[in-house]
């Protein structure tokens, strides 16, 4: 029988000083307060190994350690222990006490030879179970919700996945509902959610690999894609992108969006955050990767375009024309919600010939008595919008709808009577917070109200001119985007006519046949040729045979 040898002795004496606050030991240790468990290797004496799981993990008031004699194994001894809020403690009695306890049919050969296997093969009844060669995977194992199992005499531990999920139920969308389309979002639970996708992609080929993330957390990250279809080098960069994350904890996919992002200075989201599974089954289909992270419910899928951000998938249940024309009034919204305060503040402060004279005339006389100028106005206008839909957004629902309802009705109407703001003003930034909602990807709402903040300096200082700079400046920067390697802007920028036919409008269905070219340089096509609706060839005589 092994037995540890005095190097594994030693640092795990110094890993255990650590744990138990040795100030001494922590300051020789270096600058970080988490010191990685140590690779040991278990002992054949059960008490030993026993002993220091409990000195680990007893501190915990939901650890529960159970001493067994295994009655197939002669009535050998064996200790089970576990973290009880994380695990089934039913599916803990039933496919694992029980069995040891009272199952006599195995025959063990030599004393820690056959033993565990045994164990494995004819009386544990779950359905996964692994073998442990070290503490620290032994632990990991625990840690997560699987219930560890020593045996006296063995060197070898055993992980039993017995794990207890706590989820919420499937829910409509909170932040991308649709009139028409699946009603389904997805939960905190990864499991759950690659359930989903699997419902919607029901092929061999979808693979999903899992990681780690979270020196402490130990998130699992999901990353799903079908193979054949994505990229291999798209899946080795997404891959590699997430391998080197070296953090403590990753408690949100807004943690993966940050630190893997093509250019983490843009405002711009460069990654699709979504709680819709038919989105993220429709970007899967075309080639991309989907990464999931467990405890959120917000799927991100990569690479993302701009067109990307503007589409919803509500646009292709319904017709061709109207999707076009719902496409079109997104488009119409972002540029009012980006652009409409600056225009606003640049005619009335320095173009005024551009407008009628009766609309100059109304202008001054709304404006009369208001202390301030356009741009003070407007800046107090927008915290006071800003602020109520923070406020709309924090409180219970019940209450944030009143709060942002009653509040910006009666706000507006006594700053207006007040004199401290014009009407027209109050219209404006009515409209521009309007359509800053329209957006149906959430951080793509966000960029539009950050830069809209610049644009409206550069109207107050520089006139059209500024905001024409601004544009410009906003173009440039989107041209030179990239999206985990793919240009952020294509078809666009760089031009691809034949990938437009899904960009500013929706063309018909039959004649998206290929996969966006970005993403596939052969073998792009999706669907057979000719499949566009035709009314029957046939000619019926009345009163004749079909």
């Amino acid at each position: 029988m092994k037995s540890r040898d005095t190097d594994q002795m030693d640092n795990l004496l110094r890993y255990i000083d650590a744990y138990r606050g040795d100030t001494a030991v922590q300051r020789s240790g270096g600058s970080d307060p988490l010191p990685d468990i140590p690779q040991v290797a278990f002992s054949p004496v059960l008490d030993e190994n026993v002993g220091l799981i409990q000195t680990l993990m007893g501190d915990n008031f939901d650890f529960i350690l159970r001493r067994v004699r295994i009655r197939a194994a002669g009535g050998r001894r064996a200790a089970v222990f576990f973290l009880e809020e994380i695990v089934d403690t039913v599916e803990v009695s039933e496919t694992i006490l029980e069995p040891l306890a009272h199952f006599a049919s195995f025959e063990p050969g030599e004393p820690g030879q056959d033993v565990m296997g045994g164990i494995v093969e004819s009386i544990l009844e779950a359905a996964a179970v692994a073998e442990q060669h070290d503490l620290r995977g032994l632990l990991e194992a625990v840690s997560t919700g699987q219930v560890g199992l020593l045996v006296d005499g063995v060197d070898r531990a055993l992980s039993v996945d017995v794990r207890k999920y706590v989820r919420r139920q499937v829910d409509i969308p909170q932040t991308e509902s649709s009139v028409r389309g699946p009603q389904d979002g997805f939960t905190e639970d990864e499991y759950l959610n690659l359930a989903l996708i699997r419902q919607r992609i029901r092929s061999p080929h979808l693979v999903a690999e899992s990681l780690n993330l979270g020196r402490v957390t130990s998130t699992v990250v999901g990353v799903v894609y079908i193979r054949g279809l994505a990229a291999p080098s798209l899946v080795h960069e997404v891959k590699s992108r997430l391998r080197r994350l070296d953090v403590d904890a990753v408690l949100e996919s807004g943690y993966i969006e940050e630190l893997t992002k093509d250019d983490p200075l843009s405002p711009f989201p460069l990654l699709l955050s979504t709680e819709r599974p038919d989105r993220v089954a429709a970007g899967v289909l075309e080639g991309r990767v989907a990464i999931m992270v467990s405890n959120t419910p917000f799927v991100l899928v990569v690479p993302t375009e701009f067109t990307s951000m503007v589409s919803s998938p509500e646009d292709y249940y319904v017709g061709f024309p109207y999707g076009t024309i719902i496409r079109m009034v997104r488009y119409l919204a972002l540029g009012t919600s980006l652009f409409l305060p600056a225009v606003y503040i640049a005619i009335t402060t320095f173009h005024q010939e551009m407008l009628p004279t009766e609309l100059i005339l109304s202008i001054a006389s709304a404006r009369e008595g208001v202390p301030f100028p356009s741009i003070v106005e407007l800046l107090i206008m927008e915290f006071l919008f800003e602020a109520l839909r923070e406020a709309g957004i924090r409180l219970p629902r019940p209450f944030g709808q009143a709060v942002s309802i009653v509040g910006a009705l009666i706000i507006g109407q006594a700053a207006v009577q007040a004199s401290l703001v014009s009407p027209l003003l109050i219209i404006v930034v009515a409209v521009t917070g309007i359509a800053s909602f329209i957006s149906p990807i959430f951080s793509m709402g966000l960029a539009m109200r950050f830069l809209r903040f610049p644009i409206t300096l550069l109207g107050t200082t520089l006139g059209l001119f500024g905001v024409a700079v601004g544009v410009l400046a906003i173009l440039i920067h989107l041209a030179g985007l990239r999206s985990f390697g793919v240009p952020f802007m294509s078809p666009v920028v760089p031009a691809n006519l034949t990938d437009w036919k899904d960009t500013f409008v929706r063309w018909g269905m039959w004649t998206m046949e290929k996969r966006p070219s970005q993403l596939f340089k052969s073998g792009r096509r999706r669907m057979a040729r000719g499949l566009k609706p035709e009314p029957p060839q046939e000619r019926f005589r009345q009163g004749g045979e079909r």
